[in-house]
């Protein structure tokens, strides 16, 4: 269907493959649930919502920022018979000017005891190395107590062959087919998973101009992944992967040599390439100490037809400490170091190490935690010598500290929040001068007031950033204050408001302020009809003494008025046959 449909619409007049794409830009799927219950399931349930955005937006200033009227309309519809859930939808917008081909994609899942089949878009878990994407086509999977295994085949990616003489065509691809299986035994602790991917470029797929610049490829991927663990104190577990990689498939075969052994499973070109990724974790669960040490590698050009993105050539270690004492203080460490140019063809090797510390104590309604966290970069040679003048060296220092105290009493609650953070970013390149240096200081608190007879809440938040870099200075103070309530007797209207002051300063350049009030209103009726109400004024501009048109001269208004309508539109049960 995803490729016969842009087919179609390539031979629609104009006029109407606009109506199409603006009126069919949902997704269409069909699920299932699992078979052995289907005969218990309803033959036919009909269910859906209805509903309409419409916001209102005027700006003194102009209405670049989006139009000044937009309203869409979207319908929802979902066909149940025996278990076997087909939903539709359906979106329109007149604020959409980006025109897309209708997305319809299918999915059948169904499943009996320990078995389940994919039919159509569906995922099937494999080790990440191998396999991360969705596939287009036919799966099945097993699931027992201990034992399992899956297998798959179907299309890992479309073709995109636009017409080369288009104005703007987009970068092509081929259709990319794959099949692969699983097989595992254990459970968590004491597991072995075993992984196995075929991936391949379709050529007839792309336009023979197109052909000519991009290459087809092909790969072969065989993973293994275990834990072993000892009275669940020690665990070690390994994540392994082996990817044979061709970038083009039309280059010449490799004839001579131990290549040819593994033609049937896969032939060795002259552009081919086997290469390695994986990782190890071994971890101690102690009473009083849980540690873990964690190793990472992936060689250079490792490449997975079936991943999205595969980031390569580069190897880390990583260390976590964590403890509780008197059973109120909570410790945390941990330290990782990565470094890149593994195969020492980079002009420049790049090294980066990230650290932490977390303390947190709590008792009863007080609580308070302190947190650093830091990053140093340094740069060293590959195969050119680092320059001085041009050597990346960063280190960054975050230091936060936060404490909350709640206080209930028979009317009223109370809870207070106090937070900082400094943040440093500093250039240790020396002929930097500090030029990219820059500090940043945060500090925030809050006040929640919870008055139960009125059954209403009320928060004052207040929040002060003052930014340095390099020869500027900014400033920014922010104060917010905001109740909310329900009404009614179901409490099933919700009224909430906000009121806030923003100023913000960069040092001899420019001073704002702004002020907003921002209102919402939402009313369920009979479960079934949602309507919500939002509306926000805000008047803002430049409060520099120094000009004459100082003031807060500009003036934003947003409204938003939005309904949803859920039904059921047929119900045929099971036992008595009857329509509702």
């Amino acid at each position: 269907m995803n490729r016969i449909m842009p087919e179609i619409i390539q031979r629609m007049p104009h006029r109407l493959t606009a109506i199409v794409m603006a009126c069919a830009m949902g997704i269409v799927s069909v699920f299932a649930q699992n078979i052995s219950q289907i005969a218990e399931s309803d033959p036919l349930i009909i269910t859906g919502s209805i509903g309409t955005n419409n916001t209102y937006y005027h700006s003194s200033v102009g209405n670049g920022y989006m139009s000044p009227l937009s309203n869409s309309v979207f319908a929802n519809l979902n066909i149940n018979v025996y278990g076997f859930s087909i939903p539709f939808s359906l979106y329109f917008s007149n604020d959409n000017l980006n025109f897309n081909y209708p997305q319809f994609s299918f999915n059948l899942t169904p499943s009996y005891k320990n078995f389940t089949a994919h039919i159509g878009q569906s995922t099937i878990p494999f080790s990440n190395y191998i396999l991360n994407m969705s596939f287009n086509g036919v799966g099945l999977e097993y699931k027992g107590r201990k034992f399992r295994a899956s297998a798959f085949y179907g299309v890992l990616r479309r073709a995109i062959n636009d017409n080369p003489e288009d104005l703007n065509p987009r970068k092509p691809q081929y259709k990319r087919y794959g099949w692969g299986f699983s097989t595992g035994y254990g459970n968590g602790a004491n597991s072995i998973d075993i992984y196995f991917l075929r991936a391949y470029d379709s050529e007839g797929s792309l336009n023979e101009v197109w052909r000519e610049q991009v290459q087809s490829q092909e790969n072969l991927l065989v993973g293994i992944k275990g834990c072993v663990s000892f009275k669940n104190r020690v665990s070690l577990s390994a994540n392994l992967a082996t990817s044979a990689f061709t970038a083009d498939k039309n280059s010449p075969k490799v004839t001579a040599g131990e290549a040819t052994r593994f033609d049937k499973v896969f032939e060795a070109k002259y552009t081919s390439q086997v290469r390695f990724a994986g990782d190890a974790s071994l971890s101690f669960n102690l009473p009083w100490l849980n540690a873990s040490v964690s190793y990472k590698m992936i060689q250079p050009d490792y490449v997975s037809l079936g991943t999205y993105y595969t980031s390569n050539n580069y190897h880390s270690l990583g260390v976590n400490l964590s403890t509780t004492l008197f059973k109120q203080i909570m410790l945390s460490g941990s330290f990782s170091g990565q470094s890149d140019n593994l195969s020492k063809q980079k002009q420049y090797t790049t090294k980066g190490y990230v650290y932490n510390a977390m303390a947190a104590w709590n008792k009863g309604n007080v609580s308070l935690s302190a947190m650093y966290n830091g990053y140093l970069q340094a740069q060293s040679d590959g195969t050119l010598q680092v320059n001085d003048t041009t050597e990346v060296h960063r280190i960054l220092h975050s230091m936060s500290l936060m404490t909350n105290y709640s206080l209930s009493r028979t009317n009223l609650d109370h809870t207070f929040s106090l937070s900082g953070n400094y943040t440093i970013n500093k250039d240790l390149n020396k002929f930097s001068v500090g030029q990219s240096d820059v500090n940043t200081m945060a500090l925030g608190a809050s006040y929640m007031m919870n008055v139960k007879p009125w059954e209403t809440s009320f928060t004052l938040a207040l929040s002060h950033q003052e930014t340095k870099g390099f020869n500027s200075v900014y400033r920014s103070d922010v104060a917010s204050l905001s109740t909310g309530r329900s009404f009614l007797k179901e409490k099933n209207l919700n009224v909430s408001a906000t009121v806030s002051l923003n100023y913000n300063e960069v040092q001899h350049q420019s001073k704002s302020l702004s002020m907003g009030i921002d209102l919402s209103a939402g009313y369920t009726l009979k479960k079934y009809h949602t309507f919500s109400l939002t509306g926000s004024v805000s008047k803002y501009g430049d409060v520099n003494v120094t000009k004459t048109t100082s003031g807060l001269d500009a003036t934003d208004v947003r409204i938003s008025l939005n309904y949803l309508y859920t039904f059921t539109l047929l119900h045929i049960s099971k036992k008595k046959k009857t329509k509702k």
